[in-house]
């Protein structure tokens, strides 16, 4: 990387002699400033650097305020912050600002070459493109879009920073693995890391799944059992479906989050854990604080930092690699040979708009492995309207399909009567349950998980009427 070109920018002639000496051993061109007003004005005049190491603390504007300057100048400069602080408000604000890294001054060399590496190795398109990133077993994470670059240098900043992250996306964007990246990344990684889905478990249960509880706290509390917040101290716990956590639940984790204390179902003595808490949730966030199904107070405390999962739809760079890896690992699982992606499927798979994101990908990935029929997988992904009509939403918000008297053929007929027939069940669950999604769930049978992706799928949306009602409840 001889040619990249670094402006290193701090106050203090002894350390910028010291961090330069350290670049040019590597061959870099360094330019230096003595403050955030030389440095804007050395971007301002170009040739844009294709890396910033900029101080925090300095006289006049300080990092902060130059970083936000040098971002409004270059919206794509990379910009790492520098401090001998490990302030996490400022680490955050720098994070919100755009900034690509932060080291904590004294570093060593080998940390300075590898924050380098990454930022000026994605300037020049190396980073991570068409590479899986190995988390854990079966677990990996793909960053070959520019979306989910800047999702995975957003990663290794927070990593660092001890604080909550909400996690936002769709269901099957891969926000358990983001999760555990972000502690594979962190100074826990040794640690333990745990999951807990609170919608998978009874709202009663829930309590003593977190906090656990003592002998003789209920019928059958035979004996002591810790919760994963006790199992989980000095690692990392992912709260997914955080939003249909009960209310009632919600205020005891805002204590947790507050003071890192609780106490077990049953006990009166406190427990203090230190635990790095991550939430996940892909609900409509303003509508569930105005229908005060989230609590404001907790959404405030565990938005410290948000990390938006963009869709399948719109990293469609990322499909090959994920295809191929998601065949090799599966015909390896099934012990059978791995079956060719050809151009049609590739293509059939590029048009598809993956409403179930990766977790769609892969199934679709099991069946043709287990099928062997190319010709079945592509006519699976082919739109509906080609042959079995489309699903439409009437105005309270029911799901019919239509298109199903085209001419379509005896099959198309009957897909199209099952998708009305199940779109209509669906939101007649829904209606009775208020748009309880987890009682609508448990009506119909099917899992939670299930049932977003067929509210999804039919596009069934929730009448207004509904809506007041729930509201007002």
């Amino acid at each position: 990387m001889s040619e990249a070109n670094i402006l290193l920018v701090d106050d203090e002639p002894g350390m910028l002699r010291y961090i330069r000496t350290l670049l040019e051993v590597d061959d870099y061109k360094v330019e230096t400033a003595t403050n955030g007003e030389e440095a804007v004005a050395r971007v301002q005049k170009g040739p844009q650097p294709d890396l910033v190491l900029l101080d925090l603390l300095m006289p006049g504007i300080d990092g902060l305020e130059t970083l936000e300057q040098l971002r409004q100048l270059k919206p794509g400069l990379k910009v790492v912050m520098l401090s001998c602080v490990n302030d996490t408000r400022k680490v955050v604000q720098a994070m919100r600002l755009g900034a690509h890294n932060y080291l904590t001054k004294p570093f060593q060399k080998a940390e300075l070459d590898a924050v380098i590496d990454q930022c000026i190795g994605e300037t020049k398109g190396e980073s991570y493109a068409g590479e899986v990133e190995e988390l854990c077993d079966d677990v990996f994470f793909v960053a070959a879009s520019p979306a989910m670059k800047k999702i995975r240098s957003q990663a290794a900043l927070v990593a660092n920073v001890d604080i909550p992250v909400l996690l936002l996306g769709e269901s099957g964007t891969g926000k358990e693995v983001l999760g555990r990246l972000i502690h594979k990344l962190s100074p826990r990684a040794h640690r333990t890391f745990l999951k807990v889905n609170c919608a998978a478990v009874p709202a009663d249960l829930l309590e003593s799944e977190l906090f656990g509880y003592e002998a003789g706290a209920f019928t059958g509390a035979t004996h002591t059992k810790p919760g994963k917040f006790e199992l989980c101290n000095k690692g990392t716990i992912l709260l997914d479906e955080i939003g249909e956590m009960p209310p009632l639940l919600q205020a005891k984790l805002l204590h947790v989050l507050q003071d890192q204390q609780f106490s077990r179902l049953g006990s009166r003595s406190v427990i203090k854990v230190d635990v790095r808490i991550l939430a996940a949730t892909n609900i409509n966030i303003p509508e569930a604080l105005a229908t005060k199904r989230l609590r404001e107070d907790l959404y405030y405390r565990l938005n410290a930092f948000t990390m938006s999962l963009p869709p399948l739809r719109e990293r469609k760079e990322e499909i090959p690699i994920l295809l191929k890896h998601f065949m090799a690992r599966m015909s390896e699982l099934y012990a059978r040979a791995p079956l060719p992606l050809s151009p049609p499927m590739m293509e059939a798979c590029l048009k598809h708009p993956w409403p179930g994101n990766l977790r769609e990908l892969s199934n679709f990935v099991k069946r043709y492995l287990v099928l062997g029929d190319e010709s079945l997988a592509v006519q699976e992904l082919q739109p509906k309207s080609d042959g079995g009509g489309s699903v439409r939403v009437d105005p309270a918000g029911r799901a019919a399909v239509a298109g199903a008297e085209s001419g379509g053929g005896l099959k198309s007929l009957a897909r199209s009567a099952k998708d009305e027939a199940e779109a209509e069940a669906i939101s007649r669950a829904l209606e009775e349950t208020n748009w309880n999604r987890k009682q609508a769930a448990a009506l119909l049978k099917i899992s939670y998980k299930a049932l977003l992706y067929k509210i999804r799928q039919y596009g069934i949306a929730q009448s207004r009427s509904t809506h007041r009602l729930s509201a007002g409840a």
